[in-house]
């Protein structure tokens, strides 16, 4: 029996694919001791892993600290040294490990590994970046901002690497192996189809597929739902406060033959809304993985988790980005003919039920999608990528 410290401060969207796996890698013997922010204490104690914890506020404020650009959240990543390094070292002081699984992008993972002296594996819930792919984003994002922020933002980056290296002995290395933690072994957890130049990664990356698992939820009385003209919106669980977008969806498709269901997070209370149309149901929250089964179009802010998990059955897309990863999603969504790309601001009722009537009517996207979803599906989930974990485990010669 090996034991795994598991390393993600992440949001839901970082959390959610290494439940499976968490899982799997307890079931099949290993013990887990992850690391992340309160927050999410209840989703991770039900998989059997022991969970240890930071503040998430004090995470969040550390990481927002550095600024909007690519390299201020690269110096945000670094301000969160002080917070995760101490309580990683503090809490585990009397452990032993044999390897480390950290986020590709939250919670100091590399730094870590390399301050236990582990081997390491990267969990990548997005799509994965090579350095030049990297780089060529910083080059092309830098130059829509002045080259005095520019050279301030240089600046800032070597200074907290400075500070971080001589406060904890440990090398930072390039804004790339800040923002992407790269390591001998890479979980992607998508499919070569759908991530972009997926062809062109070496074998350490391991595409695969969506970790998908059963949820615990309240259930979902399907039974007066026509699932025929189903369709669901939702913008995700953390950037969902949306009333005018919501009310915009019921002017789009209120007295029309679909059923809409949608669900609004818990930031949005149903009375802001007003009327809701006869054939809208509006919750808080639903049970995504049902309502995706018997959906014919998902309306979505485009984050990975919903993007694959829709993908995973086949259900085409119309995304909405809101921040983040969600533009290059949504872009890659249009690019492979698996739904369209629309931009919130400015957008008509008239235009998104255009939108919408044109995607359920194209069956060359119902087509791609159900060709990405398959892709997804043969590409293992949580089971393969423990598969490569213990492989990876067998040569470095980890034993139980």
């Amino acid at each position: 029996m090996a034991r795994v410290l598991l390393i993600n401060a992440g949001s839901e969207g970082h959390i959610n694919p290494t439940l499976g796996v968490v899982q799997e890698l307890i079931r099949q013997g290993e013990e887990v001791v992850y690391f992340t922010t309160e927050q999410f204490r209840h989703r991770i104690e039900p998989t059997g892993a022991k969970v240890i914890t930071c503040d998430g506020g004090k995470f969040l404020e550390a990481f927002l600290a550095g600024g909007r650009n690519l390299l201020g959240r690269v110096g945000g990543l670094l301000r969160t040294a002080d917070l995760v390094i101490p309580s990683v070292l503090e809490q585990t002081k009397r452990d032993r490990f044999d390897y480390i699984i950290h986020d590709s992008m939250f919670g100091c993972g590399r730094l870590l590994a390399q301050l236990l002296d582990l081997p390491a594996i990267n969990s990548c819930t997005s799509f994965a970046f090579q350095e030049n792919d990297f780089n060529r984003l910083q080059g092309h994002l830098s130059r829509h901002v002045p080259a005095d922020v520019n050279q301030r933002a240089e600046q800032e980056f070597q200074q907290l690497a400075n500070d971080v290296e001589a406060k904890y002995n440990v090398q930072v290395g390039s804004a790339y192996e800040v923002f992407c933690n790269p390591a001998p072994l890479t979980i992607v957890y998508t499919s070569k189809r759908f991530q972009p130049d997926g062809e062109s990664f070496d074998k350490s990356y391991k595409f695969v597929g969506p970790s998908i698992t059963p949820r615990r939820h309240d259930p979902f009385d399907f039974t007066h739902v026509d699932t025929d003209n189903l369709i669901y919106i939702s913008l995700g669980t953390v950037f969902n406060r949306a009333v005018d977008f919501y009310k915009l969806c019921f002017e789009a498709f209120a007295n029309t033959k679909y059923t809409v269901i949608l669900s609004v997070g818990e930031q949005t209370s149903l009375a802001e809304l007003g009327d809701i149309p006869a054939n809208f149901i509006v919750r808080h929250y639903v049970p995504q993985l049902e309502v995706l089964q018997r959906t014919k179009l998902f309306i979505t802010h485009g984050g990975m988790n919903s993007t694959s998990e829709a993908l995973y059955y086949g259900v085409p897309l119309i995304v909405l980005p809101q921040n983040a990863d969600q533009p290059v999603i949504a872009r890659r969504v249009e690019e492979v003919g698996a739904g369209l790309h629309l931009h919130q601001e400015g957008l008509t009722a008239v235009e998104l039920r255009v939108a919408a009537e044109r995607v359920l009517k194209d069956a060359s996207i119902r087509k791609v999608c159900l060709e990405v979803g398959e892709s997804f599906k043969t590409a293992g989930g949580y089971r393969r990528a423990v598969e490569e974990i213990f492989a990876y485990k067998a040569s470095l010669g980890i034993t139980d």
